[in-house]
């Protein structure tokens, strides 16, 4: 593997100048057959990791060895073998026909489909059924586990879906990590955006999909600050999470912090890791009504356009825009309902950090990108960070940038980038504390995944944010 380097380069804005530079006419042409050689492992492999899937069992891709490999005495091995996750849902129409398209370029048994092989069995019984291939002595199983890379189809959701499965490697000490490159389905793409592989998905995408899984097999690779985020809240509630969120049984509250309002007797926890940001507050509204109406009614939202044009009118209708916290943007401000604690860069203390009353949007932002591209945390002044006490923002730092949005009219000049956001603090590690009162509810959402967070006026709930102690492995596209 080539050495990590760190990504410095700010992520643009979607355009059509993106669309066009992905599906550019220039450069060698690569040939269909030759990139297949490159990227195909060997026939008796795809069997093994198929079978072992399937039957959820390690033990089941054997006998593909015993028949097609008489032992494992097989010397040649593809250069740099490639599996893809595709999620069929994410591009509207484009799903199903990407997946055909890929599957005429390599193996199919190479090319998943979310719907039908979720990225944990693959890591569990996929990657084991290599590794037991190794452990036997067989040496193109071994060349292919150490040189095998991954390309996911999807949006943000589906990336990180699939990283914090591949994190699971580091947990249990079966390196190396597969690094992970990016096919743009979705509607934000501001993972594809960071690590250079564009905003949107090409025009002219089937040649521009050769080229891509060609330049997954040779770019050089960055490192990726990941963060777990655990959820403590009184229990007796339900919450209907993402997928990226689970319960757990392991109770994270610190003791030591002082806590604004009650300490539950009885705690419900729900741990997951996100990648880009988290976020509480009226944009997580507005996110959460998108999605609800995306799966009631799909034919609603067929791609990138028709999202952002129904994510907007959806602004407008949460009281984004048109309410009267225009004129007392404290009648629904953060500060109602939360308190921040940060740990700052180098320190072990926390530092609780003030809201300004008129945020009703607070976002914690681990890339440059946010909202398909923008940057709101903008290019800060030299002697401005000092004075702040900022460091410049990477992706590999060990800091989230935690800012603010006032309400619509304040987020909207944001994101065309005229203003920068409310900056709040740098943070190595982050506490948040919501209380109900007069609110029965709250809206987060990580990743792109929104969820309604119940709360009470009895008993706080806390929200801990702290960085995964290893580093995701992506490959730089651009």
């Amino acid at each position: 593997m080539e050495s990590p380097r760190t990504v410095n380069t700010v992520a643009v804005r979607s355009s059509l100048l993106d669309t066009l530079k992905g599906c550019s006419f220039s450069g060698i042409k690569i040939s269909k057959e030759d990139l297949k050689l490159k990227i195909t492992m060997h026939e008796y492999l795809r069997f093994a990791i198929r079978d072992a899937i399937s039957d959820k069992n390690i033990e089941d891709g054997k006998r593909h060895a015993d028949v097609t490999n008489d032992g494992g005495d097989v010397t040649e091995c593809c250069e740099c073998p490639l599996v893809v996750f595709i999620n069929s849902k994410s591009g509207g129409r484009h799903g199903p026909e990407l997946k055909a398209r890929l599957q005429e370029l390599m193996g199919q048994e190479q090319v998943f489909d979310l719907q039908n092989v979720k990225p944990h069995e693959f890591v569990e019984y996929g990657l084991g059924c290599l590794e037991k291939f190794a452990a036997n002595g067989d040496n193109c199983a071994k060349q292919t586990r150490e040189r095998l890379r991954v390309v996911v189809a999807g949006g943000d959701g589906t990336v990180g879906w699939v990283l914090g499965c591949l994190g699971e490697l580091h947990k249990q000490g079966r390196s190396p990590i597969p690094p992970t490159a990016i096919i743009p389905l979705g509607t934000g793409n501001d993972l594809s955006r960071s690590f250079g592989w564009g905003g949107s998905f090409p025009l002219i995408w089937r040649s521009a999909i050769k080229r891509t899984l060609d330049k997954a097999t040779y770019s050089p690779t960055s490192r990726l600050d990941s963060w777990k985020l655990s959820i403590s809240m009184p229990s007796g509630v339900d919450l209907d999470t993402p997928h990226s969120l689970k319960q757990t049984d392991e109770v994270v509250i610190n003791q030591d912090l002082e806590v604004l309002g009650k300490l539950p007797e009885k705690v419900s926890c729900y741990q997951g890791v996100f990648y880009n940001y988290f976020s509480i507050g009226m944009d997580a509204q507005v996110a959460y009504g998108f999605h609800h109406l995306r799966n009631e009614k799909p034919y609603l939202a067929q791609g990138p356009i028709s999202n952002k044009m129904i994510y907007s009118g959806y602004s407008c209708k949460q009281g984004w825009f048109f309410t009267p916290c225009m004129a007392d943007p404290g009648l629904r401000g953060l500060k109602n309902i939360l308190r921040l604690h940060v740990k700052r860069l180098n320190s072990s203390e926390w530092e609780l950090v003030p809201i300004p009353s008129s945020v009703r949007s607070i976002v914690a932002l681990n890339l440059h990108s946010y909202a398909s591209g923008r940057n709101p945390w903008g290019k800060l002044k030299p002697d401005y960070m000092e004075k702040k006490g900022f460091v410049e923002a990477n992706a590999d730092d060990g800091l989230l940038e935690v800012f603010g949005f006032k309400q619509g009219w304040h987020a909207s000049f944001v994101m065309v980038e005229l203003i920068s956001a409310k900056h709040i603090a740098q943070a190595a590690a982050i506490r948040f504390e919501l209380r109900g009162g007069a609110w029965k509810k709250a809206f987060m959402q990580m990743d792109g995944e929104p969820w309604k967070q119940p709360l009470k006026n009895e008993s706080s709930t806390f929200v801990d944010i702290e960085r995964v102690p290893f580093h995701s492995v992506m490959i730089h596209g651009g």
